[in-house]
């Protein structure tokens, strides 16, 4: 699993129990003010070095390896030369901010509005949610399309090896296949591909009217292959034997398929370095106007899983930068830090370090300091904010998705906190479940490969591998959450426009 702050390997065995694991930390680099990127060849040294210590960990043979599933962060992309393989500039990250600029111009250009009126009146005439979607289409940071732009704008050799048909674009999966297999497979699967923000999830198709309208040349897109499928094996020179590549996931979609949210009504909630709330919704690809954005699953054959998402910016960022000030140590001691205190005293964290879609001017902020503020309350008010987030990410998700909501999961590194969990589980009211093993993006490639392998029979047998370590009921109504999370959406109100 390629994070966006740590590189994983779990090995696992047909009980789906961890047998060894290898972890390094992602090296992001910032070469400009709100510019993130990695090096490529870091990232490939990193990748190689992580399997075979969790191999060896496991106390295996690489020969033993029954399959390789790959999960990776999103929209962090590359290009390179087609006939060389060299990189025509580092991976750019989804969390970079070039691209600003682009966006807010795109944004508020008069182009946008007429394209968006075509697909409202289409959209009325038809009642079809493909014509939803492009009818309030906003244009994202995060997204991989005007970062795009931005490189046939700015780097002249992509340009003219693109115009040779010499350019290969491809998100992190995609240049990872790449130099297992020496160059010999240039492909993506769905769900990355339809992470991108330049991919069709309807017609499963990269967008070609999105594409020149950005002056993007479609030529430079790999294929796009099912999730659960034989992509082929490694070069046997790089782990001394021939191992099957099997599936290659994106990772919020691979930890809910780690998750066994299986079913339409299902719903999956990551906290790791961002929030994510995805809700499958089956056969039917459900488009929303703002806040939800509609993605693939999985294809698996002629099954396609679509799902619905809700995210939300810093959470892990945010913690990690408490600790790089010294507000706490560890990260462990949050929770008691937390309910060490009855409240925050007024105090409220908004969360803003990435660039909000809906208000690209957006700050970070502590307001209602005080001057008997204490650690305790500043580190009680960031976990705050996520709960309180996660409360307005369901809220939107009850009100938009026709669909109800079935089982609640929870995975990421912030799952870990039980103040969190239990914060959350109150405000909206349900129950949700953690598993033993929080790394579900892992879990998700290696029970993808492991279908297509063979290795385990179907999804029934996953379901069945399941742990649940946790499960955190209602203790409090929401209503005594109120007037703490009315003084949370005043503060966030402040941070506008900032």
């Amino acid at each position: 699993d390629v994070g966006s702050t740590v590189l994983k390997c779990h090995v696992y065995d047909r009980a789906a129990a961890v047998r060894g694991s290898g972890c390094r930390t992602v090296e992001s680099l910032y070469p400009c003010p709100g510019w993130v990127e990695l090096d490529p060849e870091v990232l490939w040294s990193q990748f190689v070095g992580v399997i075979k210590e969790a191999v060896q960990a496991a106390g295996v043979h690489m020969r033993q390896i029954a399959a390789l599933g790959i999960s990776t962060q999103r929209a962090t992309f590359i290009t390179w030369h087609k006939r060389t393989g060299k990189p025509f500039h580092n991976f750019i990250s989804w969390q970079d901010l070039r691209s600003a600029e682009l966006v807010n111009s795109w944004n508020k250009s008069l182009l946008l509005k007429v394209i968006r009126v075509i697909f409202t009146v289409l959209h009325f005439l038809t009642r079809s949610d493909r014509y939803l979607a492009p009818s309030f289409l906003t244009f994202s940071t995060q997204h991989t399309s005007l970062k795009l732009s931005w490189v046939f704008k700015n780097i002249p050799e992509a340009e003219e090896a693109a115009k040779r048909n010499n350019c290969c674009f491809g998100t992190v999966d995609t240049w990872l296949l790449y130099r297992l297999t020496k160059g010999s497979v240039y492909a993506t699967d769905y769900s990355n591909a339809s992470a991108t923000g330049v991919f069709d999830p309807f017609t499963k198709c990269w967008n070609p009217a999105l594409c020149r309208l950005l002056s993007i040349p479609t030529s430079i897109y790999p294929p796009v292959k099912d999730t659960s499928f034989n992509f082929g094996s490694s070069d046997s020179e790089i782990f001394g034997v021939p191992v099957p590549i099997m599936a290659m996931v994106a990772d919020q979609q691979g930890a809910m398929f780690g998750e066994c949210c299986f079913h339409p009504g299902d719903v999956k909630v990551t906290m790791g370095t961002g929030g994510f709330w995805n809700v499958n919704t089956g056969e039917h690809l459900f488009a929303s106007w703002r806040d939800l954005y509609p993605l693939i699953g999985w294809k698996i054959g002629e099954e396609v899983v679509y799902l619905t998402e809700g995210c939300m910016t810093d959470i892990g960022t945010a913690i990690k930068w408490a600790q790089d000030i010294n507000l706490f140590a560890n990260v462990d001691e949050t929770e008691q830090m937390a309910r060490s205190i009855a409240d925050s005293q007024g105090v409220c964290f908004v969360p803003g370090f990435q660039v909000s879609v809906n208000d690209p001017s957006s700050c970070a902020s502590f307001v209602g300091l005080k001057p008997s503020t204490t650690r305790s309350h500043l580190v009680r008010a960031i976990l705050e904010s996520v709960a309180f987030r996660n409360k307005q990410l369901y809220d939107i998700i009850v009100k938009k998705v026709r669909i109800p909501l079935q089982t609640i999961r929870a995975d990421g590194g912030v799952s870990n906190n039980s103040f969190v969990m239990q914060m959350t589980s109150d405000l909206i009211n349900k129950k949700i479940e953690k598993p033993a093993n929080a790394d579900m993006s892992s879990l998700g490639a290696a029970f993808l490969a492991g279908l297509a392998s063979g290795f385990w029979a179907d999804k029934e047998q996953l379901k069945r591998l399941r742990r649940v370590e946790a499960v955190f009921e209602p203790q409090k109504a929401w209503e005594e959450y109120r007037p703490a999370m009315d003084t949370w959406l005043r503060a966030m109100k402040h941070s506008l426009h900032w």
